[in-house]
């Protein structure tokens, strides 16, 4: 099972984003207080559209209320990452895996990631950006996950007819 975990978030609106996603993918998301907003926040609610009610999430008081609830591998997406997130192995579908992020403005403390050292993640990109956004980079990491799942139970299809669908064509715009 995929578990996307995020650590003291501030931005209500990559929240929001996030609880979307995860939605698409089956994802149980895991939000570790403070929050930097409250659940019922307007923004949550328009980033997240109509889907947050079909998300499945847990709060926690702090990240030793989850790693005591959790039991499973932990990834920490971090800056001090070395290697790659497409690196490690995700493909077995019986594992709970969880994609840990940090908060927006510092990540995770160093405390914390210093006992999974090896599990510390990092997306390439430039000397020219520090961090991509956070919402980005839970989909691209969560994405290589289920690409390696062979997306699972995903839908490969849309699944209600376009309104571009032409009666007696082979195929569906």
């Amino acid at each position: 099972m995929l578990n996307i975990v995020l650590f003291e978030p501030e931005i209500p609106g990559n929240t929001g984003n996030i609880m979307r996603t995860c939605v698409a993918t089956h994802t149980h998301l895991h939000l570790i207080k403070p929050l930097g907003f409250s659940l019922d926040d307007k923004y949550i609610k328009r980033s997240g559209v109509n889907y947050i009610e079909n998300c499945k999430y847990t709060v926690y008081e702090n990240i030793n209320d989850f790693f005591a609830k959790n039991q499973g591998t932990y990834y920490f997406l971090t800056r001090y990452g070395h290697k790659p997130h497409d690196t490690f192995d995700y493909s077995n579908p019986d594992e709970n895996i969880y994609f840990i992020f940090g908060k927006e403005s510092t990540g995770i403390p160093r405390e914390i990631l210093k006992p999974y050292i090896d599990h510390c993640l990092r997306i390439p990109m430039t000397d020219k950006v520090r961090a991509l956004n956070l919402s980005n980079t839970v989909a691209i990491v969560l994405y290589e996950a289920l690409r390696q799942q062979n997306y699972l139970d995903l839908l490969r299809n849309e699944p209600h007819k376009s309104k571009y669908f032409i009666e007696g064509d082979d195929y569906e715009m």
